[in-house]
């Protein structure tokens, strides 16, 4: 059966919808709120680990109910997808109806809330869906990243390319997001309504699996250095190249590469094994960053190579990483809820540490986003957090996975 007929594309176009309302808003929505409202870097970043912190209650209680929804699903994710939507529309739409800082907090926690459901249920549906998918998860996966990717290079273009020919890019960008949210859940509803759901898997049976835990902990260390230089990027290309201007082009060439470089990481997967070329692709991310740390102002093409060369490694991480992980639920949690829940609460509390860290260290160094006569020490802390610390976590994660024998 081709990809049409096992419906393949639903599943690019709704990864494409919660990638969209992921990563591209970590990057975007604090620089928003410190540029528009003023709001400081420091309480940003302390207000984002806060609600990672309430992320490590509420990602395994989501994944719990994931697992225990059966002829309602498809109903409860549309609701997820609603509430998405939603979010994404006070959050950049409206004008904050009270102190800029809480009016961040409480819009994107309905986002981010929405987007850890409609997550855990979507790679939880993966878990089954493979079976009937030649290829199996490998292949799931690359038709599911490459949607989610190129849903990340639009939402990361959106706002530059709008800017300029109205008031407001980003309630534009939240109004279309709107539309191809509710076109992904009509798209995916057969999905939803046609699953056989297994017995409910409790968490401490997943956490007590060898690989599955060895997994969990090789996420954390490898997504690390994709939330460090996500959260930095933008005052990176600002303020340590001089690239004014640039900061679009180069964010959709980095997502653009990652999605181009999907397939092929998934095809070479399938020839060689997920574990040599997941370990080739970290060792390219690796040169990559150190290659970072020699950059200065004016180096906006040396910049774009790397742009492409650490993207085509995130099309690696991002499409193996998840088959690995599904493949081992199929044997040990088969409905994936819970584990996909402890998947993406991993994966958000990367983003938490890029934020309650760096962004005070920065901002201790001298750093204000912005201006132009910054010292010189400011700009070496931020290239230092930029690519110096992804190497280093980069390099425990090469460690962690050449030590692990996983299924192929």
């Amino acid at each position: 059966m081709n990809a049409l007929g096992q419906r393949l594309p639903a599943y690019s176009l709704f990864a494409a919808v919660i990638a969209a309302a992921g990563l591209p808003i970590y990057i975007y929505a604090p620089k928003y709120y410190a540029d528009t409202y003023g709001v400081s870097l420091t309480a940003l970043g302390a207000l984002l680990f806060v609600l990672r912190l309430f992320d490590v209650v509420q990602d395994p209680v989501l994944g719990w109910i994931s697992e225990r929804l059966r002829a309602g699903k498809a109903f409860w994710v549309s609701m997820g997808a609603v509430f998405l939507a939603v979010s994404m529309w006070g959050l950049f739409a409206v004008d904050p109806l009270f102190n800029p800082i809480w009016w961040f907090g409480l819009t994107i926690t309905g986002l981010f809330t929405a987007f850890s459901f409609l997550t855990i249920n979507f790679y939880a549906q993966g878990v089954g869906k493979a079976s009937q998918v030649q290829g199996g998860h490998v292949r799931l996966a690359a038709w599911r990243e490459t949607g989610g990717l190129l849903g990340v290079c639009i939402a990361a273009v959106a706002p530059t390319i709008l800017m300029g020919s109205t008031e407001n890019p980003f309630a534009v960008f939240a109004g279309g997001f709107v539309v191809v949210v509710a076109v992904a859940t009509l798209w995916m509803w057969p999905e939803w309504s046609g699953r056989t759901e297994t017995e409910p898997t409790e968490i401490r049976e997943i956490i007590a699996d060898p690989l599955a835990r060895r997994l969990l902990i090789l996420a954390l260390f490898n997504a690390t250095p994709l939330a460090v230089s996500s959260t930095l990027f933008l005052f990176f290309v600002e303020s340590r190249l001089g690239a004014v201007g640039w900061e679009g082009p180069l964010l959709v060439l980095f997502f653009l590469a990652a999605a181009i470089s999907a397939p092929l990481w998934s095809k070479l997967a399938q020839r060689y094994g997920a574990k040599g070329t997941l370990l080739t692709a970290m060792a390219l991310a690796i040169l990559s960053f150190a290659y970072a740390l020699t950059l200065s102002t004016g180096d906006e093409i040396q910049f774009a190579v790397i742009c492409v060369l650490s993207g085509a490694t995130i099309g690696a991480d991002l499409t193996l990483l998840p088959a690995m992980f599904a493949r081992r639920m199929s044997v040990v949690s088969p409905n994936g809820g819970q584990g996909f829940g402890l998947w993406s609460l991993v994966s958000k509390f990367t983003l938490a540490f890029a934020a309650v860290i760096l962004l005070p260290i920065l901002e201790n160094a001298g750093f204000a986003a912005g201006q132009t006569d910054l010292p010189e020490s400011a700009l070496t802390t931020l290239t230092v957090l930029y690519a110096g610390v992804p190497c280093i976590l980069k390099l425990v994660a090469v460690a962690i996975l050449a030590t692990t024998t996983l299924e192929e």
